[in-house]
């Protein structure tokens, strides 16, 4: 093969998006290779080694709150119970400065359009979750040691299987949402629901940072910030009157209650950059930086605490939405639509007319992705496609120690069923070729031996998986810099693409391409050992691709050669990786 000549296997990937019909929108029961639509449970968590239902929490709460206030209004008979009260009354000017400017336009309309962004962040986030849907507090997702599934336990014939083509995949364990409820709903849709997920987290995180600059910019931050410690026992003092069946003073036009104030402030100050911070650690680009994939903020404990946000965001709104009925409809709507403090019906249709909108946005979001699902992709990768690409830049370092190797590393992808790639396991690989080509001076064809002979590296990294499982390893192999000073790429190329020896789902070659710039990092190399033995065949043998800064689909296994061009339009769909052409995943995956 002469220089810059392109590589045979182009040919064999696949053109276009394989999948339902000629205007590309899918077939849900051909998606991802037919996979079925498993659907997911009612969330369980484990209790000791019992597992329980959240069903339960529905009967336990409701007893929980009738015993609550039955006690209450008991206790209401006593004389201290009204002298505290009076001490306290929960909503009072002695403890909060009221609020002279009512709620103004800019504060009316960033309460829209946040509880329209939230939508499409809880949707989208519950599809994510629902892709892996256990959440653990150790760093490997081993299985059986998850605290929360929204399925049964991985089949134990099948968790550590021997038998590469029996093992249970991560893909398998993925489940299926209602699509009312996640977008777009069907099993493994992750690539598109990511979109959704980090597009709005960008709108919602532009429209919070306004908020708060606006917020103390006026005399609206004293509805958020308690400012003396007896917010507290007017907060008791508060709960205790809702559970009285005696509703406090309802001031909120200028003074929030003791209890909305504390809420508020965790939501905003709390809730919501805990959700920003631990949404970053679940990047390899993050983690690498600052070395947390093990230890007290390895991934699945930043996932946890970010499924504790949600869950909290989920009370919030539920009783947000509960306290603006019980407590004078009209009036608290007429505050948050025209900033009057009024009982006008014009406010109320205003309301309406506002739910209306996030009620059809909701309808219409499924759907859409379902029907163009490449436009979702595009308008993603427009909106924070280039952020993801600045996280690439991180410079990601980390290493672990022998301690941190995770005892279970779950496995994915399609593994090659070619007679050449059985030829050459049968054979130990003592014929593989890896072939290095394109926009290089130098082409190569490199034996195992060969491979086995240039200088290597030994590094135990973390593997960040697009459906939320990690795991850390110990990888031996052939820095990618090594093989670029071997090759010598030309000044054009500005990509490498990695094609493997397996087929996708959908057929056509599977393979995808890294920015050239990533091959010169000291923790790019292609493995070929795994926690000291030789890779076996469900871990990428007889080479596979580690690229630190990306996310795991990026990984390429059972590698059969290497391309550096200058450009991916022309490769497969042109979207930079079968994934990305296949299931509408983004080329740059550093979170």
């Amino acid at each position: 093969m002469n220089p810059g000549d392109p590589d045979p296997l182009r040919g064999s990937l696949q053109p276009y998006y394989n999948q339902g019909h000629h205007d590309g929108s899918i077939v849900v029961d051909d998606w991802a290779g037919g996979i079925p639509e498993t659907r997911a449970q009612l969330p369980s968590v484990r209790i000791g080694r019992r597992w329980f239902s959240t069903l339960w929490l529905i009967p336990l709460g409701a007893v929980g709150l009738v015993l609550s206030i039955a006690v209450v209004r008991e206790i209401a008979h006593y004389q201290w119970y009204h002298e505290f009260i009076a001490a306290y009354p929960g909503t009072s000017m002695q403890y909060v400065q009221p609020v002279e400017s009512g709620f103004p336009w800019w504060l009316r309309w960033q309460h829209f359009f946040n509880l329209l962004f939230m939508m499409f962040i809880i949707r989208a986030g519950l599809q994510i979750l629902a892709d892996h849907p256990r959440l653990y507090l150790n760093a490997g997702s081993k299985p059986d040691t998850e605290w929360m599934r929204l399925r049964g336990p991985v089949p134990a014939d099948r968790r550590d299987s021997a038998d590469a083509e029996n093992i249970w995949t991560a893909k398998e364990d993925s489940v299926a949402l209602p699509k009312q409820l996640g977008i777009p709903g069907f099993r493994h849709s992750i690539g598109l629901a990511r979109w959704w997920h980090f597009s709005f987290d960008l709108l919602w995180l532009i429209n919070g940072l306004i908020f708060v600059v606006l917020l103390f910019s006026t005399d609206q931050w004293k509805r958020l910030v308690p400012t003396s410690f007896d917010v507290f026992p007017n907060a008791v003092s508060t709960a205790l009157q809702y559970l009285s069946l005696q509703l406090p003073e309802n001031a909120g036009f200028s003074t929030y209650n003791a209890l909305q104030l504390i809420a508020y402030f965790l939501t905003v100050f709390i809730a919501a950059p805990l959700a920003f911070i631990t949404g970053l650690l679940q990047a390899p680009s993050i983690a690498g930086k600052f070395g947390t994939g093990a230890g007290l903020l390895n991934r699945q404990v930043v996932r946890t605490i970010h499924f504790g946000v949600l869950v909290w965001m989920l009370i919030f709104i539920a009783m947000h939405t509960l306290m603006i009925f019980i407590t004078g409809f009209v009036g608290n709507v007429n505050h948050i639509t025209l900033g009057t403090n009024t009982n006008s019906w014009w406010g109320v249709a205003l309301y309406v007319a506002w739910m209306a909108v996030v009620v059809g946005f909701w309808w219409v979001a499924s759907p859409l992705t379902t029907k163009h699902p490449r436009l979702i992709q595009r308008a993603g990768q427009a909106t924070v496609g280039w952020l993801k690409g600045l996280l690439e830049r991180t410079n990601p370092s980390a290493d672990y120690s022998e301690d941190d190797i995770s005892p279970y590393f779950w496995t994915n992808g399609e593994k090659p069923e070619s007679e050449e790639f059985r030829r050459l396991k049968e054979t130990d690989w003592a014929d593989y070729r890896l072939r290095v080509d394109g926009l290089v001076d130098n082409p190569l064809e490199l034996s195992y031996p060969q491979l086995l002979a240039l200088p290597h590296q030994d590094q135990i990294t973390q593997h960040f998986c697009i459906q939320g499982w990690s795991g850390i390893a110990k990888w031996c192999g052939v820095p990618m810099s090594v093989i670029c000073e071997m090759a010598r790429p030309q000044a054009e190329a500005k990509w490498v693409v990695f094609y493997s020896f397996a087929d996708g789902p959908e057929g056509g070659r599977y393979y995808d391409c890294h920015p050239l710039a990533n091959m010169f990092h000291h923790q790019t190399i292609l493995a070929y050992e795994m926690n000291g033995e030789p890779l076996n065949v469900s871990h990428g043998a007889p080479l596979r691709l580690r690229d630190e800064v990306e996310l795991g689909f990026k990984q390429v296994k059972w590698i059969e050669s290497i391309e550096f061009v200058a450009s991916f339009d022309h490769l497969g769909a042109g979207q930079g990786g079968y994934n990305e052409d296949q299931e509408f995943y983004g080329y740059r995956m550093p979170i």
